[in-house]
């Protein structure tokens, strides 16, 4: 099996904002069906987008993206694999966001390779060598 990256919220909102040429450039230069978003994700995106009224120049980006790369389902083994990546975290005295310790245990429970651009994640990698981390 190819490698998969799983994006967080904040590089999905930069690619939506479509100014950050080395982003994009590194996008395609991956086979289609690697880069995927938690459906995590794409609920903080759209929480976002209905505080600020659903401007039409984002929602068309998050169309563009959604058209792009497919979208993992919460299921019951991300579930799971989020109480045990909670419980463990937590007793090493690292507490994330809840979206954020959903998104983190998807990628774990998938396989796949967290992209995001928040540092707070490297904490977490520490700890926990199941969670693949890479800052773009």
């Amino acid at each position: 099996m190819s490698q998969h990256y799983l994006l967080d919220t904040n590089v999905i909102s930069h690619i939506m904002q479509g100014r950050d040429t080395e982003l994009l450039a590194r996008l395609t230069t991956l086979p289609i069906g690697q880069a995927v978003l938690s459906s995590v994700t794409l609920a903080e995106l759209e929480d976002g987008l209905h505080r600020k009224g659903q401007p039409p120049r984002l929602r068309n980006a998050l169309t563009q993206v959604l058209l792009r790369m497919d979208v993992l389902p919460w299921d019951e083994d991300v579930a799971t694999c989020y109480g045990e990546f909670c419980a463990t975290l937590e007793a090493q005295g690292i507490n994330l966001s809840d979206f954020d310790m959903m998104i983190a245990a998807h990628a774990v429970a998938v396989d796949a390779t967290l992209v995001s651009r928040d540092k707070a994640f490297a904490q977490v990698a520490g700890v926990n060598p199941r969670l693949k981390l890479e800052i773009w």
